[in-house]
């Protein structure tokens, strides 16, 4: 088995690297692609800790990015990419850095609305690139100000917001990588650019576009995808030559909900697909 979509405590998983692939390992899943968000920080130790549990690491990275031309938020990952690559780092370093003076802002306004925790609660979790709202929730939730990450509180102080609905409280909007650029970078890192979960986001009106781009494939299997997004999803796949890929989207206890490492409907093909797209990129770099 394997899973190619997983975060870990580097972004915004509950659970450590070592944790992560030692579960993946518990799990009988023999490749496991780590996606942390807006980053390759924890690949190398992520590749050592799957070389001494005996789990092949996928290098990948999962960027924050957006649609503008349709006004959505899309989703990039990026597998076999060369962690540390300056095409991703440059990228995502501002948006890293943007989000962490986000969650200062947002932290104080959670504390000005009369909730009683500290920075120092809030830290505690964070465990690699800065602190997510997720962090902020489970320092809430340890003060007994609410029963679950997501429910009723988060909605109150982190909500989007919609045509119908306000922001929550505490919301601070980031502004997203392009798309486009997202697509670019990867490829320059030596990866294939995925589009994960499009059927969460609503990405499909995007791909032709993408593909023309560089986009290499699409993430078919994901816990939020119905039936028919996964239908229409393989659709894509075959009208646009897009390797299929699937993922559990793993963030242990910051899930929205619980999911177990592993997707059974792929196999080992699929990880040839890719690296075979990996290798036609740096066969047509090198004529």
């Amino acid at each position: 088995m394997i899973d190619l979509h997983v975060h870990t405590a580097i972004s915004d998983c509950s659970l450590s690297i070592r944790q992560v692939v030692s579960l993946a390992k518990e799990k009988g899943i023999s490749h496991l692609a780590v996606t942390d968000h807006d980053t390759t920080q924890g690949l190398p130790e992520a590749v050592k800790a799957g070389h001494e549990i005996g789990v092949s690491i996928v290098p990948g990275i999962e960027i924050s990015a957006y649609d503008y031309p349709r006004e959505k938020r899309a989703h990039i990952l990026g597998l076999y990419i060369e962690p540390g690559h300056p095409a991703l780092d440059s990228l995502c370093r501002p948006l890293v850095q943007q989000r962490k003076q986000a969650a200062s802002e947002m932290f104080r306004k959670v504390a000005a609305a009369g909730y009683d925790i500290s920075w120092a609660d809030v830290q505690k979790y964070e465990g690699g690139t800065g602190v997510y709202k997720q962090h902020i929730m489970h320092a809430l939730l340890d003060k007994g100000y609410c029963e679950s990450i997501y429910g009723p509180l988060y909605q109150k102080l982190f909500r989007r917001g919609n045509s119908t609905q306000p922001q929550g409280t505490a919301y601070i909007q980031l502004e997203y990588i392009d798309a486009r650029a997202a697509i670019r970078a990867i490829q320059e890192a030596g990866g294939v650019a995925v589009l994960a979960h499009p059927g969460q986001l609503g990405n499909f009106d995007a791909i032709a576009e993408w593909a023309e781009l560089g986009l290499g494939g699409i993430e078919v299997f994901h816990p939020s995808h119905r039936e028919d997004d996964r239908h229409k999803s393989w659709q894509y796949a075959q009208k646009y030559h897009l390797a299929m890929t699937g993922g559990s989207d793993f963030h242990g206890f910051y899930g929205e909900k619980a999911v177990e490492l592993g997707c059974r409907e792929l196999g080992q093909e699929c990880l040839a697909e890719l690296l075979s797209r990996t290798q036609r990129k740096s066969a047509g770099s090198l004529s």
